[in-house]
């Protein structure tokens, strides 16, 4: 299995912003598509955002104008920005990595709390 690293989550008020980062091990990060998703206590793991080895994205509707999600090749990391954060974006959030619609790792999470 390829480990997933993610990092950058942590208390934020409403209106804020954060960035995450998953790090990726191995020699073909370039050619996975990388999705983030999210986790509320006692909920379902939801999809978040994703970005295709060629770099096309899609997003939640719940999300769409407010978080961004972009990967840098050289630095085998995808990047989730959060912006104009919400309470309902609490959620521990995750991060995958896919080759032809197939599962190769998940992360073990980072935590994102909006409060004031």
């Amino acid at each position: 299995q390829v480990p997933l690293v993610e990092s950058g989550g942590g208390l934020v008020q409403p209106g804020g912003s954060l960035r995450l980062s998953c790090a990726a091990s191995g020699s073909f990060f370039r050619f996975y598509d990388m999705g983030w998703y999210r986790q509320a206590p006692g909920k379902q793991r939801d999809l978040v955002a994703t970005i295709t080895s060629a770099g096309s994205t899609n997003y939640a509707d719940s999300v769409k104008g407010r978080f961004t999600i972009s990967r840098d090749n050289a630095k085998n990391t995808v990047y989730l920005q959060m912006n104009s954060l919400k309470p309902e974006d609490t959620a521990v959030y995750y991060c995958d990595a896919k080759i032809n619609n197939n599962p190769v790792a998940w992360g073990q999470g980072t935590q994102v709390t909006v409060s004031s």
